[in-house]
């Protein structure tokens, strides 16, 4: 194998079509096939299933995937250091938010990263942490905010922060209009709409629901942010988020948020990066960003609802 059939294996999952990886490589599709099958050979096992629907990775192609993302990685990281020399804070830098975050996180990483490393070329990818967590792990970010406080195999962890749960909207009952606080237990069957099952906030509500024998009433599971929110200012149901969800929305666009109290929710958020490779002088840059920016957000009263971690942003 060579890292050319790597590159067009890459784009293949990536696209999931041999017709529109072709496209994006300026291969012709036939050519394509024939590197992709020399790769198979080579390998001993099939790497793709193909059907009318596209192109999906076997097992074993999942596998072959994850390495070749990160030997492109390298690849790309070793020419940018002899094209600038160690310690050049430039390059591409892949980083992920979830979608909580990146409202109120990501425009001013974007912008004091332009203002500082103009040679630092930043790649956002904002989406559900599950999903976050899935794309560090496959090599395509080298940098990702994700609820957790602990290094799991194959990635660093940095904890930065902790967040607080609020309720948003008027869930009624003892709660009244001027409260700033909702006691857990007034949330007992008030009827809630949050992310599917496969969340980490679902999984959170439902342990703590559950630990303090408070009934959990979700009528449906919204994986969208701002349909969450419209739900929630409509009256008909409540969500539970942290006070960033908010930042990008109108005040008079904003339904009624407290906090969470007896028993508090919490959640812990940690600055994640691949363990596998050398971190380069550019993503370094970018992470010690990012740990001064979400202290800067804080202490300024532009990030609400955070206790701050005493992070180490150099270490790695």
């Amino acid at each position: 194998m060579d890292i050319r059939q790597l590159r067009y294996f890459v784009n293949i999952v990536d696209y999931g079509s041999l017709g529109k990886a072709a496209e994006k490589l300026y291969v012709a599709q036939p050519s394509l096939s024939q590197q992709i099958a020399k790769l198979e050979d080579d390998v001993g096992v099939p790497l793709l299933i193909r059907s009318s629907q596209g192109v999906k990775p076997t097992a074993a192609g999942q596998a072959m995937y994850r390495h070749a993302r990160l030997v492109l990685h390298q690849m790309e990281q070793l020419r940018q250091e002899v094209r600038e020399g160690v310690g050049a804070e430039s390059g591409t830098v892949a980083v992920g938010l979830p979608t909580t975050m990146a409202s109120v996180l990501a425009m001013p990483v974007f912008e004091r990263v332009r203002q500082r490393y103009p040679g630092i070329r930043l790649q956002f990818f904002e989406s559900m942490s599950g999903y976050l967590n899935e794309l560090l792990a496959n090599g395509r970010l080298d940098l990702a905010i994700l609820f957790r406080d602990t290094n799991t195999p194959g990635i660093s962890a940095l904890p930065v922060l902790d967040e607080d749960l609020h309720v948003m909207g008027e869930p009624g009952g003892a709660v009244t209009g001027r409260s700033r606080t909702c006691a857990l237990s007034a949330l007992a069957d008030v009827p809630l709409v949050a992310p599917g099952v496969s969340n980490g906030l679902r999984l959170l509500l439902e342990r703590t629901f559950a630990r303090e024998q408070v009934p959990l009433n979700i009528i449906a599971d919204v994986d969208s942010l701002p349909m969450l929110l419209s739900i929630a200012q409509s009256g008909t149901a409540c969500t539970i988020l942290p006070a960033s969800a908010l930042a990008l929305r109108a005040p008079a666009d904003r339904p009624r948020m407290r906090r969470i109290v007896d028993s508090v929710i919490r959640r812990p958020a940690s600055l994640c990066w691949p363990n596998a490779l050398p971190v380069s002088s550019a993503s370094l840059a970018v992470r010690e960003t990012i740990c001064e920016l979400i202290a800067e957000l804080c202490s300024h009263g532009v990030w609400t609802g955070i206790e701050l971690r005493d992070a180490s942003p150099s270490a790695g």
